[in-house]
């Protein structure tokens, strides 16, 4: 049973294969020497706009079909505990300020203290020169000198440490604030919304998509050419495109790419009508400034046919002369 399933399977590949070269013959067979054809289907880059932590959402501002400028919010998830954080975070930083004030303060009592031992023993060393102070006495008063000079050491070595921490905490309140800014989730292009995925009150988890998005200003055309048309094709070289929603217009466009390797082949490729069935894909992009005029009308999904100068100087055919909407 499974191998008559895997035999069914591989015929109907066979035969749709077969169907769509000889649809791309007989369609082309009109066109000039150096214009290919190919059947395809609109497409623009999808944008998936995903939380970055795990939450609830709060709410989603924006509905199926809206369109949307970059960087307005689309959807918002709630930072309760993210903003207790962040409290906390602050406090911290003003105990570290309070703390570096304190060492401060701490230097300047030990940079006193430190001036009077020094005076001190310089009349101790010269009453002790003089006969007047005893050895003891100047033992005594270098010992609280050596002393008064650690305490100063030790205080200015407090005043780095005390705007480290300060450093450290500030760092921990940006992080947080970072994650609260990040729980709006704003569009990085504009474009039209194609999906929500969640709506307001569900949980999510991090990484998940709340909101796709249609990039309306990278629209293409994926086609697939044989062998003998793919390899004198060159990437920017023109192209046309015709919808079957509306044949009438005619849409310029770009080859963009052109497969280094086929997508599909047949079993054995032993004679040369056989290697031309080799096909490779290539993608016909539509200019961003002519897509900004028709952004009301684009639509993603549209299939149509794709039209490519294979040749440099080929002449465009009168019917492939570019027309388009009013």
């Amino acid at each position: 049973m499974k191998k008559k399933l895997v035999g069914a399977a591989a015929l109907l590949i066979a035969i749709g294969l077969g169907g769509m070269i000889w649809w791309q013959s007989s369609q082309g067979s009109g066109l000039p020497e150096g214009i290919s054809m190919s059947n395809g289907r609109i497409e623009a880059e999808r944008i998936e706009v995903a939380t970055k932590l795990a939450g609830r959402v709060a709410e989603v501002t924006v509905a199926e079909g809206d369109w949307v400028e970059a960087g307005q919010v689309l959807a918002r998830v709630e930072t309760t505990e993210l903003q207790a954080q962040l409290h906390q975070a602050a406090a911290t930083v003003l105990q570290a300020l309070q703390q570096k004030l304190q060492a401060e303060a701490q230097l300047r009592q030990y940079q006193s203290a430190l001036t009077t031992a020094e005076a001190e023993f310089q009349r101790v060393e010269e009453l002790a020169t003089n006969e007047f102070a005893s050895q003891a006495r100047l033992d005594t008063q270098r010992t609280a000198l050596a002393s008064a000079q650690a305490a100063v050491a030790s205080a200015e070595a407090g005043i780095p440490l005390a705007e480290a921490t300060i450093a450290a905490a500030q760092a921990a309140v940006d992080r947080i604030q970072s994650l609260i800014d990040d729980s709006s989730l704003k569009a990085p292009r504009a474009g039209r919304v194609q999906y929500v995925l969640a709506h307001g009150g569900e949980v999510v988890a991090a990484g998940s998509s709340v909101v796709t998005l249609t990039d309306l200003a990278d629209m293409y055309m994926t086609i697939f050419l044989p062998s003998r048309d793919a390899g004198r094709l060159a990437v920017g070289a023109e192209a046309r495109i015709i919808l079957d929603a509306i044949p009438e217009y005619v849409i310029p466009a770009t080859v963009t790419f052109v497969a280094s390797s086929a997508q599909f082949t047949p079993r054995s490729v032993e004679t040369e009508d056989e290697r031309d069935q080799l096909m490779f894909r290539v993608k016909l992009t539509v200019a961003p400034e002519l897509l900004a005029n028709y952004q009301d009308r684009a639509r993603a999904g549209v299939p149509g046919v794709g039209y490519v100068r294979v040749v440099g100087d080929a002449d465009w055919p009168t019917n492939l002369a570019v027309r388009l909407p009013e």
